[in-house]
């Protein structure tokens, strides 16, 4: 209905991966459009530690004043699956986008092992079939053990601005289901181009 006010509020909690997101990602233009999400943000993103990062995200969640969609990329997504009880209790929905093996690098090695346990809260996995940092194989295992609605890109890359995906309305779409369409994203994203690879570091 026109006008309607969603009588169910949503937290909206932005969790970059590993390096940090950089100014051209999605997870930095929908923060942008989305000015009551919080980003969280780590004290160290070069050298990430489980307990760091599961900690400050676990604040975050603890904080917000209404139930939470987590919007996560990468090593975000691995955090966010270690979340403890009481923080995971709080979320209502997450998007987890190219989710990371933080077995393939060794300074993600903290992150392992991945928890292979049904999330207690709906989700939407989103991955590449080409992504450097998760093989599709493995990020649909992932999908299954965490009991995720899965969805496969083709040739993606890591779905961030490297791979040509700026303000990605496909992920904008996820993320209304997640939320309802008037659950905190009342603003489409436009069809704007990414920002060249320059002016972004790439986050894993």
């Amino acid at each position: 209905m026109p006008g309607a006010t969603n009588v169910n509020p949503t937290s909206i909690i932005i969790v970059p991966g590993w390096r940090d997101s950089g100014p051209g990602h999605w997870q930095s233009l929908w923060a942008e459009r989305l000015p009551s999400a919080r980003r969280v943000v780590q004290d160290d993103w070069i050298t990430p530690t489980r307990n760091a990062w599961v900690g400050t995200l676990e604040k975050t969640v603890l904080a917000a004043p209404h139930p939470v969609v987590i919007v996560a990329h990468s090593l975000g997504c691995i955090a966010t699956t270690h979340l403890g009880p009481e923080a995971a209790a709080r979320i209502q929905g997450a998007l987890l986008v190219a989710p990371a093996d933080p077995e393939r690098r060794a300074i993600l090695n903290d992150f392992a092992p991945v928890p292979y346990a049904q999330l207690p809260y709906r989700s939407v996995v989103v991955a590449s079939s080409n992504d450097p940092y998760c093989p599709i194989r493995l990020a649909g295992a992932y999908a299954r053990a965490w009991g995720s609605e899965f969805v496969r890109m083709q040739q993606a890359g890591h779905i961030n601005v490297e791979s040509g995906h700026g303000e990605w309305p496909l992920g904008w779409a996820l993320l209304q289901s997640l939320t309802g369409e008037q659950g905190g994203v009342g603003v489409a994203p436009s069809a704007a181009s990414p920002a060249p690879a320059s002016a972004w570091q790439a986050s894993a």
